[in-house]
């Protein structure tokens, strides 16, 4: 079972405001076994979006999500739009009425808002237009979202009208797969399984000549690969029938690249965490280019605050000396962006916080600041902790965000090697 997603909003299609949505829908959808065929992304602008309609009703779907164009604004024409694509003409619904406007005056009351009570009130009156035979989702912001069946005698796929606010769709996403409408649409569907395994230096192209050497044997099977920061995901998708085919894939990947996989499923961050949680073990952070993106990124995680004890953006020599107890000499006779400061960071954030496990990173992330020797990418890091330390060195391209970014990848892996083992960093 297939289904087609369309996000709305000018600010998604023009990059001001990146698309959560889409990605996140995708995925709740596999889980409920249907299958994503396109994710199109279009404008406030209602020929657009019914374009993008009539499109997906052409392909085999029998479900279409939209996000956004439900505020009370005029570009917001999302619902009206969605009435008339399925021949169904929109009303104002009195009682949705009295209750959307509740809610927007407990909204304003506790934020202090004034706005003209007229205004308001077309706004309100905007919202509260349901095509003809839409069920109405209950709001989670001001919203109502929608399902909106094709009119009597007309084919097509049902469409759920969903906010934009991530939040908000997502808080109403349980009651819009409850929906009559919906688990109608949803009668018969399979289940769509979905594995992710993942390796640490291994080339795609390398994974892809093995790939083709067991082309036969993987027949059922939907895989893709993605290249990131030097993690290569290979992600499969099948139906329950072709569970031997995928057996053998991850047979295959642990014959031929089993010196580079360091997971069937958990993601780095994952691997961490649960590895930190699990031995007891606790980290300090000591940054010098990263800026505290590395400290970022360990407390992105809930329940963080059980291992992670802090860190130091150490961006000065003399903030390396004062906070972390480099030695002076050492900075002078070494610099700041070398090996021995990178350790000399990691020892001293250890100590500093009593932690279990400390990392030093220093380096040169431009666009300037390069020499000869040590050329903007040059990046040193060092992981020390009960078990030992792990080091390493590097020159990285790119922009100063991708040297940040994936100087704080790599961090992570001496940290994930440091405490499990695996493929070296």
């Amino acid at each position: 079972m297939r289904a087609g997603v369309v996000v709305t909003g000018t600010e998604v299609l023009t990059g001001r405001v990146a698309d959560r949505n889409g990605p996140w829908l995708a995925e709740r959808l596999r889980e409920l076994g249907v299958d994503v065929g396109h994710v199109v992304v279009v404008g406030d602008r209602p020929d657009d979006v019914r374009r993008a309609l009539e499109f997906l009703g052409s392909t085999d779907v029998a479900l279409v999500l939209t996000s956004g164009g439900l505020g009370p604004t005029a570009d917001d024409l999302t619902a009206q739009v969605v009435g008339d694509f399925q021949g169904r003409p929109s009303a104002v619904d009195a009682e949705l009425e009295q209750r959307i406007g509740a809610i927007v005056e407990r909204l304003m009351a506790r934020r202090g808002w004034r706005a003209d009570p007229e205004a308001t009130a077309a706004g309100v009156r905007k919202q509260a237009l349901v095509p003809a035979g839409a069920t109405v989702l209950d709001p989670v912001g001001t919203a109502p979202g929608l399902v909106v069946p094709p009119a009597e005698g007309r084919g097509g796929p049902v469409v759920v009208v969903l906010p934009g606010p991530p939040a908000e769709l997502q808080g109403m996403w349980d009651a819009a797969v409850a929906a009559e409408p919906v688990q109608r649409a949803l009668a018969g569907r399979t289940e769509l399984r979905q594995q992710t395994v993942r390796l640490w230096g291994t080339l795609e192209s390398q994974l892809a000549a093995t790939l083709r050497e067991h082309d036969a044997e993987l027949a059922g099977l939907e895989i893709t690969t993605c290249l990131r920061d030097g993690e290569l995901e290979i992600v499969t998708r099948y139906a329950p029938d072709a569970q031997a085919a995928y057996d053998r894939l991850t047979a295959v990947v642990d014959e031929d690249f089993g010196s580079t996989l360091f997971s069937h499923g958990p993601t780095l961050d994952e691997l961490v965490a649960a590895a930190f949680a699990d031995r007891g073990l606790t980290v300090a952070t000591a940054e010098s280019c990263t800026g505290g993106l590395l400290a970022a990124r360990l407390t992105e995680r809930p329940g963080s605050s059980g291992w992670v004890l802090g860190g130091v953006t150490a961006y000065a020599n003399s903030a390396k000396e004062q906070l972390l107890d480099v030695p002076a000499e050492l900075l002078a006779e070494h610099g700041a962006v070398s090996p021995e400061v990178a350790a000399a960071l990691a020892e001293g954030v250890r100590a500093r916080f009593g932690a279990d496990v400390g990392v030093g990173i220093t380096g040169i992330a431009g666009p300037g600041g390069g020499t000869a020797d040590k050329p903007v990418g040059t990046v040193h890091l060092c992981a020390v902790g009960p078990d030992g330390r792990q080091e390493k060195s590097l020159r990285l391209p790119g922009s100063r965000s991708a040297v940040r970014g994936r100087s704080v990848v790599m961090a992570m892996h001496l940290l994930r090697v440091l405490l499990l083992g695996g493929p070296p960093a």
